[in-house]
């Protein structure tokens, strides 16, 4: 049976905004929640606008975060653990997570590109690790080029455990964090 995640606030520091935006706010709250199916076609929306720059880094415009459809998200949010962070009406950022045995497999960890750097992210990891507490250990990988991704995933303890390489242009370096 599947335990909701618990309602997590995560207050989210201001970073410094551009000239040209008004960011009159102190700080901002964000919610993380389980996801509903009917949340699918703005988690995809999402998505797709945080792996544009992926896509753009390693040359290729057809991974897999650009070409699931919102059905496929919705199947996910009902088979797996799918969290979001909602500002306001918005959602910002969201992640997803399926136990393998003890083993949460972690994927499409994504934060809104103008939320990016505010600590969503990690709030997201840190919600999901919660809302599994029969997992004791987490995987995930991305792409060898992901600086920002690799920098944040061992912030938050996660080891490399291999590189696997999948195309000429594409190694996965694969994490885990043992609970």
């Amino acid at each position: 049976m599947k335990r909701p995640a618990a309602r997590v606030r995560v207050r989210v520091p201001e970073v410094e905004r551009p000239l040209t935006r008004t960011a009159d706010r102190v700080c901002d709250v964000v919610d993380i929640t389980r996801a509903l199916p009917e949340d699918a076609g703005e988690i995809l929306t999402l998505q797709r606008a945080a792996y544009v720059t992926e896509a753009q880094l390693y040359g290729d415009p057809f991974i897999g975060p650009l070409v699931e459809s919102a059905e496929q998200v919705r199947e996910f949010i009902g088979t797996g653990v799918v969290l979001k962070a909602t500002a306001g009406a918005r959602i910002v950022g969201s992640v997803r997570g399926r136990l393998n045995g003890s083993t949460c497999l972690v994927g499409r960890l994504v934060v809104a590109p103008d939320r990016q750097g505010e600590g969503i992210g990690g709030g997201l990891l840190a919600a999901l690790h919660d809302a599994l507490p029969d997992a004791t250990t987490f995987d995930l990988f991305t792409g060898h080029l992901s600086g920002g991704n690799l920098r944040l995933y061992r912030r938050l303890g996660y080891r490399e455990t291999h590189r696997e390489r999948v195309q000429d242009h594409l190694t996965l370096v694969h994490l885990r964090r043992d609970v």
